[in-house]
């Protein structure tokens, strides 16, 4: 698997798997009706550094971006975004995607990594904690889920020393 950072055209290969996760609403804090256009503003913004993952045959089957959490005087606290292409998953994709965005983090000088709004049922939880984030805090039953009714958010935290 290469990863790479992302290009403005890998863009049509991003969002048909980034529109199905969202309007899925399921793991992301987004408007599930979110356009392309809207989406793209979103995960291409240029304040964000944008990584994708392709397998062997170069297929874009991930994606994600390292952005900065706060500004000003913590600025050195990253945020990170990451989806993988559902019909790819359980391949280890998304722990490649999360092992070089730490390391970008690190690289880039960020001395820790927030997340701030984890979706509590989201499988990705286990990824998270199997990599050293810890829960700081849930807000409770503040994700209206499809199957699960109303589930918290949990706000995760890995420092990148």
């Amino acid at each position: 698997m290469l990863i790479r950072e992302a290009t403005a055209g890998d863009w049509p290969r991003i969002w048909p798997f980034w529109h199905r996760i969202v309007a899925a609403a399921e793991t992301y804090a987004w408007d599930p009706h979110t356009t392309e256009e809207a989406a793209r503003e979103l995960w291409m913004s240029p304040a964000k550094r944008v990584y994708v993952a392709e397998d062997d045959s170069g297929a874009v089957v991930g994606s994600a971006y390292l952005t900065p959490n706060y500004g000003g005087p913590a600025a050195r606290v990253a945020n990170a975004g990451f989806m993988v292409d559902p019909d790819h998953t359980g391949r280890g994709t998304g722990r490649a995607l999360a092992t070089h965005v730490l390391a970008e983090a690190r690289a880039h000088g960020y001395r820790a990594m927030v997340f701030n709004a984890v979706v509590e049922t989201n499988p990705a939880v286990a990824l998270w904690t199997s990599l050293g984030f810890t829960i700081l805090g849930t807000v409770p039953q503040a994700f209206e889920h499809p199957r699960h009714g109303s589930v918290g958010l949990h706000i995760m935290y890995r420092a990148l020393d």
